[in-house]
């Protein structure tokens, strides 16, 4: 059975925020507000439809008694019937607790793993893919940090993506993505296995995470480019050092000001990475089957050029469309985890 009351304190609660919205709010109480309600409507349109469908079929029961309209209340009952099912279910999963990261912007980072040149190649057609797939949403990608390999590939990027729903569709990209294709570099034709990690970050706000000014050293230095391409002749770029856990953050484009920004940026996120990691870990019996654990090590996919062929380790999805997938068209695997990690967590919900 869904919970009456709680669904009833749901309506209560967006019902108040609508009137409070419509009265005008104080200006420091629009912003947590705004998005309070925004959270809450999809809930409400779920509980709507499925309040609407069982008071209907209330309705056409009572009709049955009507011989003139019973034929009617048969065919109304059958409908509803059918539909009652799947509404309870997409309900329940609008029900289920929502990660407070969601709706935040995203860092991106991707690194070669194993592979040499061709593991930084890799990870530049990845930084595309991603780059690609943002645009296709209508998000804002803005590149951090570069640094190229000889070849044109990746050695280290970092990006930051804003936009509806970022961090809730893409925290699943996290883990090792395994490449297998006859690289540019070889010139026998033998298929080659490489890897980059992938690791995708919530941005943290400064009231999320406290960096006292003790805890860090910035250095600057001079920014370089591969090949002696881009390199700036000031000393712009910059350094980060967090003294007590030893994370590193560079950030060297033109302005030292905004590097300084970009790498505070990034080091927020990871801290704040850490602890909800610290926290997730506290609650690992029950996140098992879960597909968003942050687990970096994890091999995850594979790219099968031969072939043509990406396959999701986790939820064992494979799609035979891999040009496609490449060009920035992850929609159906990330709906595909969406819905598995929905899954597990309704599984957990009804024990």
């Amino acid at each position: 059975m869904l919970p009456q009351d709680r669904l009833s304190q749901i309506i209560q609660r967006f019902e108040f925020l609508e009137a409070k919205l419509n009265s005008g709010p104080a200006a420091d109480e629009i912003a947590r507000i705004s998005r309070e309600y925004a959270d809450l409507k999809p809930v409400v349109s779920q509980i709507n439809a499925w309040r609407e469908a069982e008071d209907g079929i209330r309705e056409a029961q009572a009709m049955l008694a009507d011989p003139e309209m019973r034929e009617l209340a048969e065919d109304e009952l059958s409908r509803l019937r059918a539909t009652l099912p799947e509404l309870e279910h997409q309900l329940r999963i609008a029900l289920l607790p929502k990660d407070a990261a969601d709706a935040r912007p995203a860092i991106l980072e991707i690194r070669p793993g194993t592979g040499g040149d061709e593991a930084a190649l890799f990870a530049g057609d990845l930084l595309n893919m991603y780059r690609r797939f943002s645009e296709s949403r209508g998000w804002n990608f803005q590149l951090l940090e570069l640094s190229e390999s000889e070849l044109g590939g990746v050695r280290e990027a970092m990006a930051r993506i804003e936009g509806e729903g970022v961090f809730a569709r893409l925290k699943y990209e996290s883990g090792v993505h395994r490449v297998q294709r006859v690289p540019e570099t070889e010139s026998g034709g033998r298929i080659h296995t490489s890897a980059a990690t992938v690791a995708v970050l919530p941005e943290a706000e400064e009231v999320d995470i406290d960096i006292p000014a003790t805890d860090i050293r910035i250095d600057t230095m001079r920014a370089s480019g591969a090949g002696g391409q881009h390199v700036n002749t000031t000393d712009s770029a910059v350094r980060i050092t967090h003294l007590p856990t030893g994370i590193i953050v560079t950030s060297s484009e033109k302005s030292q000001h905004q590097n300084r920004a970009n790498a505070m940026a990034v080091l927020r996120a990871r801290l704040y990475d850490m602890e909800r990691m610290r926290v997730d870990s506290e609650r690992a019996a029950d996140r098992k089957s879960q597909v968003g654990s942050g687990d970096r090590s994890e091999r995850i996919r594979t790219y099968n050029f031969p072939q043509g062929r990406m396959t999701d380790h986790r939820i064992g999805l494979t799609l035979y469309a891999l040009d496609r997938i490449m060009a920035g068209d992850l929609t159906e695997i990330t709906d595909a985890l969406i819905a598995h990690d929905q899954a597990a967590r309704l599984a957990v919900e009804l024990g």
